[in-house]
């Protein structure tokens, strides 16, 4: 029985950990030929191994224009998976310029950048997934900058979609709550933020990776093929209320 991704050629950033690393595996058991980008080559290395030949390495900065350039350079593109992003929690009146502009260029500008390009590889037509946050459709303390960076996000998400239609690419964002990664875990040793996040959800638990990986797998998938502007809020509810 052939797999819904088979022979389609993927690229997930921000791969090494987390949900990118979950995303890389799901879309490589789903068929897909992936090529997995992050800082760090053990992560990149441990993942090729799980991954049973279905994920190829490529350590890399998002924010290099040489990296930008290689996606342009690929022979075939049809999926990408727009995930590397950071954050830096602090109340408004405390975020330092330094921490604005790393948050800006990491959030925003390379996720600009690295679509622009992908979009450039996609002669035959594609599918860009960027990942927002339910912070793209909120607001919420101690997260201005971040924020400003995921409603910035889904914008970009929307007039992508509508301007490349014609050439056959369809752009979406997934939006997860809060997920337990190696960037968020830390925040939840404090029992008032733990208990903060878990008020919020009215299913009252979290998602793991795998979870945003599905849904990342459905959107990639034909099952998605007239799904685009749109936003995946996987979010156990946060957004509903």
């Amino acid at each position: 029985m052939a797999l819904p991704l088979d022979g389609q050629i993927a690229l997930v950033t921000g791969a090494g950990r987390g949900i990118g690393r979950a995303a890389a595996r799901a879309l490589g058991e789903a068929g897909a030929e992936v090529v997995a980008v992050a800082r760090t080559r053990d992560d990149l290395e441990s993942l090729a191994a799980e991954a049973q030949g279905r994920v190829t390495p490529l350590v890399a900065d998002v924010r290099d224009p040489a990296f930008h350039r290689q996606i342009e350079a690929m022979p075939r593109l049809d999926i990408l998976v727009n995930n590397a992003g950071g954050n830096r929690p602090k109340m408004m009146v405390d975020v330092d310029d330094d921490t604005l502009d790393w948050m800006i260029d990491l959030n925003i500008r390379s996720v600009y950048q690295v679509a622009r390009a992908a979009t450039r590889a996609m002669r035959a037509g594609g599918v860009i997934i960027n990942m927002s946050s339910q912070m793209g459709h909120v607001g919420s303390p101690r997260r201005t900058v971040y924020c400003m960076t995921k409603h910035a996000v889904e914008g970009l998400t929307r007039a992508m979609a509508v301007e490349l239609a014609p050439s056959g690419i369809r752009v979406v964002s997934v939006a997860p709550t809060f997920v337990v990664t190696p960037m968020t875990e830390g925040m939840f040793a404090d029992p008032a933020f733990r208990d903060f996040v878990y008020g919020m959800v009215p299913m009252k638990a979290l998602p793991e990776p795998c979870d945003i990986a599905h849904a990342i797998v459905f959107l990639a998938s034909p099952a998605a093929r007239f799904i685009t502007g749109d936003s995946l809020r996987v979010d156990g509810g946060w957004t509903a209320q």
